[in-house]
């Protein structure tokens, strides 16, 4: 029997249509969000709960539009009359809700799937418990709308909890994120600030603490279970009591949290930064999670090796990519990493396309490799301009050229440029090496100010 009505409400009500409104509304998001994922699959399920601050709030609008259902047709009088408990006739409709949400965004991630499987080489298990925290977040959107609407049955209901649910989405992260204008110190985001289901921001080789997404999802389902508490409830009390799951839910979760936010729940996965190594001539080495770039790589780097090998004094002997994550995912971006030898250049990870192969169009990439002679994974990753132009003359040097023009530069600052590395080949060729040498041991020592040695003393 409840088969048959639970049917019946996922083909007549419109539980499905709020299913379709997230799937129409997801797709396009995805599909211009590629970039970002693609041949990753922590970061597609990354992308994934980034969607959720669109897609929660449609769900409790939607959810509010069909708690309105039985005040709309005028039937709330006669099914208070029936016997029937109100929690047996609300608890299968919001169960074809609950069917329909999930089912789209389970086809989402499925859909994102095309653009990972065919360049994906690593697959982390946690990018499904990371993922999977949207399935009790959109039951417990939808169920929380229903009650809403039950509440309130106006069309106004919908749009307004709508909004407000984008509002603090979107909106309160950023503020409780921002520090305060007179605050002496940089204070992390609380930990409650993880309530929220969205994160973004995660570095392809950083993952979501277990500890993390159990406690979202302990919280969230004490949030649907309320919704669905209050969906059912008809006397005061009982809703006073309906409330109850999700203040627990929140009083055991909030003290756990870890505080930052998305940095503070995100760790390094030590399997995603091994390194894949190819050792046909020269090595190069690309972190686990991005073995798919290697093929493109190799060419490259082997080319700025043997350049530097030609020219550079104590040249390295390899080239390994970053395995440090980007200054803006640290809780603490001052953190000194463990710094690299000098037999090895490091190069940052190349640009990734909508496919998630390397994408070197451009011809920046064997710039930025000549640069990275002179680069050393530093504490401060601050670089000042001296020493930005410093790398640029110095990678020209290696070259034999002088320096490209740089996109988005001045003439006046190209033609220093030029002329800071026309007169660095004007030197001695031994003064040059002398140069180089003393550049790439400051650059090693993380001595930044040091690395304008590279440039004539006359230069401003």
């Amino acid at each position: 029997m409840i088969g048959r009505i639970l049917r019946i409400e996922l083909r007549r009500s419109a539980a499905l249509g709020v299913g379709l409104l997230l799937l129409v509304t997801g797709v396009p998001l995805l599909l211009t969000s590629t970039l970002f994922f693609a041949g990753r699959w922590m970061q597609l399920a990354v992308i994934a709960r980034s969607m959720l601050v669109v897609l929660l709030p449609l769900a409790l609008a939607g959810g509010a539009w069909l708690g309105r259902r039985d005040a709309r047709n005028r039937v709330d009088e006669l099914f208070t009359s029936t016997a029937r408990p109100r929690w047996h006739r609300t608890t299968v409709t919001a169960s074809a809700l609950a069917i329909t949400v999930v089912a789209a965004y389970t086809l989402l991630c499925l859909i994102a799937t095309g653009w990972v499987v065919p360049t994906a080489h690593y697959f982390p298990s946690a990018a499904i418990v990371v993922a999977a925290v949207g399935v009790p977040a959109l039951i417990a959107a939808g169920w929380l709308g229903m009650a809403a609407g039950r509440a309130a049955p106006r069309v106004i209901t919908a749009p307004v909890i709508a909004v407000a649910g984008f509002a603090l989405l979107g909106l309160l992260p950023e503020l409780m994120s921002q520090p305060a204008p007179d605050a002496p110190v940089f204070l992390p985001e609380p930990s409650a600030l993880l309530l929220v289901p969205v994160i973004s921001g995660l570095d392809d080789f950083q993952t979501i603490m277990p500890r993390v997404s159990a406690l979202q999802t302990l919280w969230l389902v004490a949030l649907a279970a309320t919704g669905l508490l209050l969906l059912g409830t008809v006397r005061r009390r009982a809703t006073a009591l309906a409330v109850l799951p999700a203040v627990l839910g929140a009083a055991v979760a909030v003290p756990l949290l870890p505080v930052g936010g998305t940095r503070g729940a995100a760790v390094v996965d030590p399997v995603a930064i091994e390194l894949v190594c190819d050792n046909a001539g020269p090595q190069v080495c690309v972190t686990r999670v991005h073995a798919e770039l290697l093929p493109a790589v190799v060419g490259p780097a082997r080319q700025a090796l043997a350049m530097m090998a030609a020219k550079l004094p104590n040249a390295p002997v390899r080239a390994v990519q970053t395995q440090q994550v980007t200054y803006w995912a640290r809780l603490d971006p001052s953190t000194a990493p463990a710094p690299h030898s000098a037999d090895t250049v490091v190069f940052d990870t190349p640009t990734i396309d909508r496919l998630g192969r390397a994408d070197m169009s451009g011809d920046y990439f064997l710039p930025s490799l000549l640069e990275a002679a002179w680069q050393q994974e530093c504490a401060d990753q601050s670089v000042q301009g001296d020493e930005y132009r410093a790398r640029i003359v110095a990678a020209a040097w290696l070259t034999g050229r002088p320096p490209a023009p740089q996109p988005g530069w001045d003439p006046t600052e190209m033609e220093g440029l030029v002329n800071a590395y026309q007169a660095l080949v004007s030197l001695p060729e031994a003064e040059q090496r002398r140069r180089m040498a003393a550049a790439r041991e400051a650059a090693l020592a993380c001595q930044g100010d040091a690395l304008a040695a590279v440039l004539p003393e006359d230069q401003p």
